[in-house]
């Protein structure tokens, strides 16, 4: 059998080739590592998952990875915030729509009636005419008492009238 050599030029371009696939492994496993280390981070707080996780990638590389696609969590820690604010806020809207206190039924809240059963819901201030809530104290919008609203017009309305009197000559 024919000894074969091989030149010194070639099996340098060979171990060149081999150090830059060997390289170019090392480096997409790395990659491979940081990223599932990232993406895990993203989906838990748990320490022990997110170690798992990085050992199945690093020991196990691109069969780890699938494994991992299988096992990870679907949502991120962002989304299931987001879906925890969206769902509190539906919460929030269907409690804090009105309801009468006569027949429980569902109304606006700038309702002053319920259009079911004609109960009184609000009243309106005397002095700006804007719909107050039954439990408040004062008008928010312009300050003044709902039971004194009234009464200063009727003050004004007698004290006109005894002005009128005095400045009218009797007959």
């Amino acid at each position: 059998m024919p000894d074969i050599t091989i030149p010194p030029v070639v099996t340098q371009v060979l171990q060149i080739s081999f150090f830059a696939l060997g390289a170019y492994a090392v480096a997409f496993i790395l990659g491979l590592v940081v990223w599932t280390a990232r993406d895990i981070s993203s989906r838990t707080r748990d320490w022990l998952v997110r170690i798992l996780a990085v050992l199945l990638v690093l020991v196990f590389n691109l069969p780890g990875l699938l494994l991992y696609f299988v096992l990870r969590p679907r949502e991120t820690l962002a989304e299931v915030y987001g879906r925890a604010l969206e769902e509190e806020a539906l919460l929030q809207d269907i409690e804090e729509q009105a309801t009468c206190p006569t027949c429980k039924r569902r109304v606006a809240q700038d309702f002053a009636l319920c259009p079911h059963c004609r109960t009184p819901l609000k009243s309106r201030c005397a002095s700006c005419r804007r719909l107050l809530s039954p439990s408040w104290e004062v008008c928010p919008y312009c300050g003044q008492e709902p039971g004194k609203a009234a009464a200063a017009p009727a003050a004004a309305k007698g004290q006109a009238a005894r002005r009128d009197e005095a400045t009218t000559p009797a007959s």
